[in-house]
């Protein structure tokens, strides 16, 4: 007994030895000793000047922690420094340190790290060139990508950091609580790694996967293979392409690179979605499944198809984009077949296309077909739609035209029933036009004609009715003018909310003068009577 109590003894005094061995060490061990060495090792790794502040050394946990840190950014991007950081942890194996006074590093924290990420007009990078071939140091036998390649770390963590992105022309993107780990980090192989962040707006991202082996020209065209998950991402804080653009967006997608060509894949749903300047959210969500490519080098792209849903309307997008310096070049094709109408029309406020106050449009059916080119920011769309049996609930278009379709007893009610309505047309910023309009309304007759809508939503058509058969009591311009042409001229002014309807007498003036030189024109006076024209005429202004 008294043995096993001796033999207790000693391995007490043994254990508390080493106790106050592991307390007293770091007095003895002046680990700043190193910092020189690492800072030039650093250095020549990352090709950036490097500093690191007061090391502090604790056996304990087996690491070393510097009080702050700083890399350099790319002088043709920035002279403030590309990362800081209020303190750095470098985990050490314990025995290489204290018998050969060596460090070999076993795991790598940041903490609350500020990264400022910049891209120039060009498409290039400021963290392309970590690890370049140029050294600032004065230091070195190895070359710095020899140096790269040997840095291995078993575990590499970034937390509660600052992420700010800028990419011109877009305004600067922040990211917060940054976190992000990587494991068995080697620049010559790949690694797993996870990122989590909060998005501008409140929105958070998730990504999951592998990248490396790191590439020794250009850091940004390392492969990568990632999921990314982003939920609540404010379209509009964000910073998307066009200022116009505003939506609340989750996305769920796949990337991979070979550090040549990227390919993506994902589905995205966005609800309160807006896309023009005057526009409004819409009442229905968006979903967007997209398959694209990316040639990495030439910045340019390949839309293999984007399907885009809102309920049961499905339209297809497919087409290219071009990044040239700080402008994104677009040249895209629309197809949307038999889209039904009830669910489109939730969607005309995003598009800041604005109908008759008081009015919706309820069944039918739409087809379109648009072709989208140039600059973002100047985009050009042509194209062509077709509207068919559908109704503008709300909306009575025989009183608006009560001048014209009244006076043959013409109705059509407090909603509009429209057979067919189709047109050519071109949008760009300064507005659209319309070409080959052609509106068929049962009730009144034939509408044809061109005009265009400006930024501010102020109308200038003109158009041609092809009256229907008057209803009984009707006289005055189907006997009168329409005697003569057949056709009935006015013009729409005023706003997409509030148009006004109003015949355009130098048309008919010069319409029916025409009409008068032909014989046809001629019996058809003859026949109706001159009193139709005055009666037709009087009315349309109500009074003698």
């Amino acid at each position: 007994m008294e043995r096993k109590f001796r033999i207790l003894a000693i391995v007490g005094i043994v254990v508390a030895i080493a106790i106050v061995g592991l307390i007293a060490a770091p007095f003895f061990i002046d680990v700043n000793r190193f910092r020189p060495e690492v800072e030039v090792q650093l250095t020549n790794a990352l090709g950036r000047q490097v500093k690191i502040g007061q090391l502090h050394l604790s056996l304990l946990s087996g690491t070393v922690r510097a009080d702050d840190l700083s890399i350099a950014d790319d002088p043709s991007f920035s002279r403030t420094p590309f990362v800081q950081a209020k303190s750095l942890k470098i985990g050490v194996a314990l025995l290489p340190l204290i018998f050969s006074r060596a460090i070999h590093v076993t795991g790598v924290t940041l903490q609350q790290p500020q990264i400022e990420l910049l891209q120039s007009k060009s498409g290039n990078w400021n963290f392309s060139t970590l690890g370049g071939s140029k050294s600032v140091s004065e230091a070195p036998a190895k070359s710095e990508n020899a140096l790269l390649a040997e840095l291995s770390v078993r575990k590499l963590n970034l937390r509660n950091g600052r992420l700010s992105v800028e990419q011109v022309p877009a305004q600067p993107r922040v990211y917060e609580n940054v976190n992000i780990e990587v494991r068995n980090f080697s620049a010559t192989s790949k690694f797993p790694f996870t990122m989590s962040a909060k998005l501008p707006g409140n929105g958070d991202l998730k990504l999951a996967g592998e990248a490396g082996p790191i590439s020794a020209t250009d850091t940004a065209l390392t492969p990568l293979s990632a999921d990314i998950a982003i939920s609540h991402l404010d379209i509009a804080a964000f910073g998307g392409p066009s200022a116009s653009l505003a939506g609340l967006a989750d996305f769920a997608g796949h990337v991979t690179s070979d550090g040549k060509r990227a390919h993506a894949t994902g589905t995205m749903q966005v609800a309160k979605l807006k896309l023009s300047p005057k526009g409004h959210p819409a009442a229905r969500p968006v979903e967007v499944k997209y398959e694209v490519t990316k040639d990495l080098e030439t910045r340019t792209g390949v839309l293999q198809d984007a399907t885009v849903s809102v309920a049961q309307a499905v339209a297809h997008v497919t087409g290219a984009y071009h990044m040239q310096d700080a402008t994104t070049i677009l040249n895209l094709k629309v197809n949307g077949q038999n889209m039904p109408v009830d669910d489109l029309e939730a969607m005309l406020p995003a598009l800041g296309i604005e109908l008759p106050s008081g009015s919706s449009l309820k069944g039918g059916m739409l087809t379109v077909a648009l072709n989208s080119n140039g600059p973002l920011s100047q985009l050009i769309t042509t194209g062509s739609f077709k509207l068919t049996n559908t109704k503008l609930s709300g909306f009575d278009l025989g009183s608006k035209m009560s001048g014209i379709a009244s006076l043959l007893g013409n109705k059509t009610g407090s909603n509009t029933s429209i057979q067919s309505f189709s047109s050519n047309f071109r949008a760009t910023p300064e507005g659209i036009q319309n070409h080959d309009i052609d509106l068929v309304v049962p009730a009144m007759g034939q509408v044809t004609g061109d005009g265009s809508i400006s930024p501010s939503n102020t109308l200038n058509y003109k158009m041609t009715m092809k009256l229907a058969a008057a209803g009984s009591g009707g006289s005055g311009l189907l006997e009168g003018v329409g005697a003569l042409t057949g056709d009935i001229p006015f013009s729409i002014t005023g706003t997409a909310a509030n148009p006004t309807f109003s015949p355009d007498l130098s048309r008919m003036a010069e319409d029916g003068a025409k009409s008068l030189t032909s014989a046809k024109g001629l019996g058809r006076l003859m026949h109706n009577g001159s009193s139709g024209v005055v009666n037709g005429v009087e009315s349309l202004f109500g009074k003698k």
